[in-house]
């Protein structure tokens, strides 16, 4: 789950880190209340929405720059109205952009060096990292590919967690004399310490900056949770803004369903991350294009993969669905009462191709033979995909 860097900003203060004062709103109506919190002076102005490369990214309206430097908050206000309600687009968004519902003011710092900073999980060794660089405020991955040398990272042991002679090793690595040292090594500790506490996925700050009078300050935040812990954490699920998600994602969350949109025509609903993977990989190799990942879990039952078609079938691209079950909890027969249950209710006129194999896979297939739709039934993978591919040719 993300979050906005507002958002990220308050929990950073809560946990010690230092960043620039700041103020949200929500509307034209807040942005003179939002100001009336930040002191009169250059003030920034950032257009809040879940994706990078805002400062770079171009408004619908015209209007270019979703992050502004502005010299008064009248002018703060000014360009704020340029911005709220509009929809922003950036080398994230793709080309449809993210509408702009919040804007977030802060004061304006004076930076003498910006610096790169993020912690997420590596999954080659199991352990959080600490990704570090001089080179703050450009992008990590042209920085990697340019010059890799600049990025160092420290691996932290979970059962130990952060060392002191790692965050030394960190300052060293970020060239910062010894006031900045001294302020960085807090900052970097109370950081680990709420990535870890609030079962973060990533944090990332960029840039970390020091300002003249050797403060250190986390001038962006961009911050990820897993959700798989976020169960543990009803605090942070209340930061959940279901504006920046796809409607088709939310309502699949309602029933426990795994999806996510891709920008295919053929929909898949199986059950198995693997299998969904091996499923899209398939409709790939044989010139089609996969809608969507869709995985109803081991344990679904006849609501669930009505509600995923329903769901599928929100999707204005689907022009084809191509259901594959293995039945190993499952039993095949309860998807297929699911999958008649399902065409019948929503009056499908889409190609369906089903292949199930596994448990009571007999008694699916008698299922589905019986129903007198208009569905090809398979028993392999690879003819359901020539198949499903074939008939949204």
């Amino acid at each position: 789950m993300n979050i906005h860097e507002y958002q990220a900003k308050t929990l950073f203060a809560q946990f010690g880190v230092p960043v620039p004062q700041g103020a949200s709103a929500k509307s034209a109506a807040e942005f003179d209340s939002a100001l009336a919190q930040l002191p009169e002076g250059p003030t920034m102005v950032k257009s809040q929405i879940h994706a990078g490369g805002r400062g770079k990214g171009t408004f619908t309206n015209g209007y270019k720059g979703g992050v502004k430097f502005c010299k008064t908050k009248t002018d703060a206000k000014a360009i704020a109205g340029e911005m709220i309600d509009q929809t922003l687009v950036t080398a994230q968004t793709g080309p449809a952009g993210r509408k702009v519902q919040t804007i977030y003011f802060t004061v304006a710092s004076e930076i003498k060096k910006e610096y790169y900073l993020a912690i997420l999980l590596d999954r080659t060794t199991s352990k959080p990292v600490i990704v570090a660089s001089t080179e703050g405020g450009m992008e990590i991955e042209k920085v990697a590919h340019e010059t890799p040398e600049k990025i160092f990272k420290v691996f932290v042991d979970p059962a130990y967690g952060l060392a002191d002679f790692q965050v030394r090793e960190l300052i060293f690595g970020l060239g910062l004399n010894a006031t900045e040292a001294k302020n960085a090594a807090k900052l970097i500790r109370n950081l680990y310490r709420m990535y870890w506490e609030t079962d973060a996925a990533m944090i990332e700050v960029n840039p970390l900056i020091t300002t003249p009078d050797d403060q250190v300050l986390a001038l962006d935040a961009k911050v990820s949770f897993d959700a798989n812990a976020l169960f543990r954490h009803p605090e942070i699920v209340a930061l959940r803004d279901l504006n920046e998600e796809d409607p088709k994602e939310i309502e699949a969350s309602k029933y426990d369903l795994a999806y996510i949109a891709l920008d295919g025509n053929i929909a898949c609903l199986v059950n198995g991350a693997g299998l969904a993977m091996s499923t899209m990989d398939i409709i790939k190799h044989y010139g089609g294009n996969p809608a969507n990942f869709l995985d109803v879990g081991g344990g679904a039952t006849k609501e669930k993969v009505v509600a995923a078609f329903k769901i599928i079938l929100g999707d204005a691209n689907v022009q084809g669905i191509f259901v594959n079950i293995f039945g190993g909890i499952m039993d095949c027969n309860v998807i297929a009462e699911g999958i008649v249950e399902a065409v019948k209710e929503v009056g499908l006129k889409l190609p369906l191709v089903v292949r199930l194999e596994g448990n009571n896979v007999a008694a699916g297939k008698a299922t589905l033979a019986a129903s007198g739709l208009a569905l090809v039934s398979v028993d392999t993978m690879a003819d359901a995909a020539q198949k499903i591919v074939k008939l949204v040719a």
